[in-house]
């Protein structure tokens, strides 16, 4: 069940969109920022606060590779993998970060700190390579700076 905090949200910001289907990435975005991610059970609520198939709201969520359908660790480190970010060694960085984590990309490290996926850009090209863990954008990545950040999350 959505929270009734969830819902909530949801319901003040439908009053910003001109249909309930134009909604439906913000509605999936306030779950996760709640639960981390966003259940089968959650596309199931919404679906009928939403008055749209289960079907529909998965295939955005799919889509739409900020929405997480599976369980996170405590922080997301999204990785960029963009043409500047190869160019300036994003694959070094992604090797120190997948060694230093013990988790290869696209997983969660034992403990749940930490869920290390890529993402296709940051707009960080003339900082890279780059990557933001919870919304904060970490650039000029090498191997000695990569350990600075990953100690600052806990």
């Amino acid at each position: 069940m959505l929270s009734g905090e969830e819902r909530r949200e949801i319901e003040m910001k439908l009053t910003d969109y001109p249909n309930k289907q134009a909604m439906s990435i913000e509605s999936m975005l306030i779950v996760q920022r709640h639960r981390g991610w966003v259940s089968d059970e959650s596309l199931r609520d919404l679906s009928e606060l939403l008055g749209l198939s289960v079907a529909d709201l998965d295939g955005v969520a799919t889509f739409y590779n900020l929405i997480r359908r599976k369980p996170v660790g405590r922080h997301v480190a999204l990785l960029c993998d963009s043409v500047s970010c190869w160019i300036m060694g994003c694959e070094r960085v992604r090797d120190q970060l997948c060694s230093s984590l013990g988790t290869p990309l696209g997983g969660t490290t034992a403990d749940g700190r930490f869920t290390l996926l890529p993402i296709v850009c940051l707009g960080a090209c003339d900082r890279a390579p780059a990557m933001m863990i919870d919304g904060k954008l970490h650039e000029d990545l090498d191997e000695q700076r990569i350990e600075e950040v990953l100690a600052q999350y806990e």
